[in-house]
């Protein structure tokens, strides 16, 4: 180590004090500062709130010549100037909101050695009057600034950062400084390919942000269950909803509204200075929310984001770990929620089959799709999951997520998934999920009449669990791999290898029980009494769950619908046909005509 690094170190850690007003370092940043100091390149992975500016404003501050650091967003790069400002530094940015006089004034700043920090777009960088520029400055380093962008597989892909390589043949005696917040170890791979950093050491201080508590459900009205959440919780925080599209945007901002939310919407479709205004109300005001797609959000500083929730199904892990990031930037407790859909699914792969990228890609995007599914349906720690994924490791379940807070049942779900994988068989493998669950509940519908599949056996057969049940059983089943989407075929649903080995009773399936808001499960506790064979204990508990429906949906007791006698009967008789019904104790002739095709429907499924 040269003699001067410890001397310039504690430069640094003086304008850590000074400057920045901190009295020590956190996670790897003095080992990076260091690192730069020397003259060495580095990548940084450090989570969001852990201070990756510090990485390289400190060592620009320190070192002679200018720090460029190259940012995707307008908006972070003048929050960041203005806050350095704020506390005396010598910070500009270049970018497409200045006049040309502003422009000038900055470039005469940079000839005259009056700038320690430049922000810039990696677009204006890569202008060849800007590189003949920067061959004229005296250069303190190159900072990267959210490096995953480099990452043709990642999901904020910028083709500009490929370019960013001409700065190791260009500038190869400036150090470089890679950082980020999300990426795998293929898209660590590639952003030290892509940027030529072979030779840079990697600092990983982690992925885990103990203070943000993950839940995730699938039950419910998505908008429902989002009020649910923020009344409970965040009746007057500011946090950030996304939705998957610019309608759904809109239409839940304006329903917060109503709600009495400060609500704001935010998406590329919007006009630029709609954009610029909702972002400043949100970065200033209280208690604002910002409903918006996944053009917000990158860089945000806000650092009392209380809450990100996610209406709809990010499209990886990546993602998911991305826009979650945002939420407690602070240290103090967060909360990460979303609520999801088969039908997000459905969407993300057709968005993804109809794209233009490559096969290959197109690959990697169904993996990473697969691996959020993954993560959603779990029955176990999601952030030991969810580090994991990241190559970290939590020896022991958080305590802080949805699973270890309020553990899931799981039960055996195998002869359903038999009846759904069937179902989908039987169907020729040509209908999406909507259709496979109205076969599966019996629904009296033209298209299933007209393609005779009422006259299947699997029609109707799960009648008892309800739409909601199935839809469920549908989702966990495409998580686990037995089904799949076929984007090109109308988003049908096939069958995978998986499915042969359940379908022939090879292999149970277990599946995660519905909360007692949604559809009761086959699986009830109550035991059978006696007098029920145990072949007909299934069917009792069918028999008894389609009893407690249709009692709910007319606010009766049960027994006022069939006393327990009653289904004992149907239970071990099993008739088929209606007038076989009055040899059924407890069923008169109302009764029959009311509830008996609804109750043989039930037993069919069994026969």
């Amino acid at each position: 180590m040269s003699e001067a690094i410890p001397i310039k170190m504690r430069q640094a850690e003086q304008v850590l004090g000074h400057v920045f007003g901190y009295s020590q370092f956190r996670f790897n940043q003095s080992e990076i500062i260091e690192s730069l100091l020397s003259g060495d390149d580095a990548l940084v992975l450090m989570p969001t709130g852990g201070g990756k500016s510090l990485c390289y404003q400190i060592p620009a501050l320190v070192m002679d010549g200018v720090g460029v650091v190259i940012s995707p967003l307008i908006a972070l790069m003048q929050d960041q100037v203005s806050a350095l400002r704020q506390l005396g530094v010598r910070a500009a940015f270049l970018n497409s909101t200045q006049s040309t006089n502003e422009q000038d004034k900055v470039r005469a700043d940079l000839i005259a050695g009056q700038l320690d920090l430049l922000y810039i777009s990696p677009e204006r960088l890569m202008m060849p009057q800007m590189l003949d520029l920067f061959d004229q400055l005296s250069l303190a380093l190159f900072a990267i600034d959210e490096a995953h962008c480099v990452s043709q597989w990642g999901h904020d892909f910028r083709k500009e950062y490929k370019q960013l390589s001409v700065l190791a043949q260009r500038f190869a005696n400036t150090p470089r400084l890679a950082l980020t917040a999300t990426a795998d170890a293929r898209t660590r791979e590639e952003i030290v390919g892509e940027l030529g950093l072979t030779q840079a050491r990697h600092f990983i201080s982690g992925f885990d942000r103990p203070n943000i508590r993950y839940a995730i459900t699938d039950e419910g009205n998505g908008r429902d269950e989002l009020w649910q959440f923020l009344r409970a919780n965040h009746p007057q925080d500011a946090g950030i909803v996304y939705c998957l599209s610019r309608k759904k945007v809109e239409e839940t901002a304006a329903w917060l509204a109503t709600k009495g939310r400060t609500a704001l919407a935010y998406h590329a479709g919007l006009d630029a200075s709609i954009r610029a205004d909702h972002q400043a109300r949100f970065l200033r005001e209280e208690g604002v929310i910002m409903v918006a797609t996944i053009a917000f959000g990158m860089g945000v500083d806000k650092p009392d984001v209380r809450f990100v929730t996610h209406l709809n199904l990010p499209k990886s892990v990546e993602s998911y770990y991305q826009e979650t990031g945002r939420a407690g930037r602070d240290g103090t407790p967060a909360n990460a929620w979303m609520h999801y859909s088969l039908r997000d699914v459905v969407l993300q792969r057709q968005w993804l089959e109809q794209s233009d990228a490559g096969e290959m890609q197109k690959q990697v995007q169904r993996q990473k799709l697969e691996h959020l599914l993954d993560l959603c349906e779990m029955v176990t720690c999601r952030r030991q999951a969810l580090l994991g994924y990241f190559g970290d490791q939590l020896d022991e379940p958080c305590g802080n997520c949805d699973n270890c807070l309020h553990p899931p049942q799981t039960w055996d779900a195998t002869l359903e998934a038999q009846w759904a994988l069937s179902a989908i068989f039987r169907t020729g493998q040509r209908f999406g999920a909507v259709y496979i669950t109205n076969v599966l509940i019996g629904k009296e519908d033209e298209r299933i009449t007209a393609n005779n599949h009422d006259q299947l056996k699997v029609f109707g057969l799960g009648e008892n669990l309800g739409a909601v049940a199935w839809r469920s059983i549908l989702r966990q089943l495409v998580a686990q791999g037995l089904i799949m989407i076929d984007a090109e075929r109308y988003n049908a649903l096939c069958l995978t290898e998986k499915a042969r080995p359940v379908l022939r009773s090879e292999q149970t399936v277990h599946l995660r029980k519905l909360t007692k808001k949604s559809a009761k499960t086959r699986k009830a506790k109550t035991k059978p009494p006696e007098g029920i064979a145990p072949q007909d204990e299934e069917l009792w508990v069918a028999l008894k769950a389609k009893r407690t429906e249709l009692a709910k949906a007319q606010g009766l007791p049960p027994y006022v619908i069939f006393h327990d006698t009653t289904l004992r009967q149907l239970a071990t008789q099993k008739p088929s046909r209606l007038e076989q019904l009055d040899e059924i104790s407890g069923i008169g002739e109302k009764k029959r005509e009311r509830y008996g095709a609804v109750f043989l429907e039930v037993i069919a499924g069994f026969s």
